[in-house]
């Protein structure tokens, strides 16, 4: 393949892997779309560290994890020959953001990335949209349901073990 064309190919997968956060799975119930109600308020910085500090997301095919100390973001997708791996940091804002600032790597090499949530609140259900495009959806209902994306947020890590397989087997693959 050529350079070029392996480079978009890299992106595709990987834009593919870090958007399935929020893909629907068949035979699983989903987060509700819903736009939050104008008196919604942006979810402070406080309020977000509280929410993913010191845990994994597990998503369709891996998970990212949010180390509380340094704020680190470390991340797995994806299997065998499509397997990806990522480490860099994650920020949060009063403005509701939570952002993954992180360098991907994969089979083709390593690509940096940011991808952000903006979140608000109302009462006790927390909304969430992708930017900059992404629907807004009912992130935690005040009543916790099934299909709410915050039951993927575990305390358990779901990232580190994995993360040291890729990065042995890569940097084995490295040497002559």
């Amino acid at each position: 393949m050529m350079p070029t064309a392996r480079l978009i190919c890299s992106y595709i997968l990987l834009a593919t892997a870090f958007g399935a956060a929020l893909l629907p799975l068949p035979g699983v119930s989903h987060a509700e779309v819903a736009k939050p109600p104008a008196q919604a308020r942006p979810m402070t910085a406080a309020d977000l560290h509280a929410l993913y500090g010191g845990k994994s997301w597990q998503w369709q095919d891996g998970a990212g994890r949010l180390d509380i100390k340094d704020r680190r973001f470390t991340a797995i997708s994806g299997s065998g020959e499509q397997s990806m791996w990522a480490e860099g940091r994650w920020s949060v804002s009063d403005a509701g953001r939570l952002c993954f600032i992180a360098d991907w790597h994969t089979a083709s090499g390593t690509f940096p990335a940011r991808t952000c949530f903006v979140h608000k609140i109302d009462g006790d259900n927390i909304y969430q949209r992708k930017e900059p495009s992404g629907e807004w959806l009912v992130f935690k209902h005040a009543k916790p349901e099934a299909g709410d994306e915050f039951n993927k947020l575990v305390r358990d890590d779901l990232v580190s073990a994995e993360l040291a397989k890729l990065k042995a087997n890569s940097a084995s693959k490295k040497k002559p």
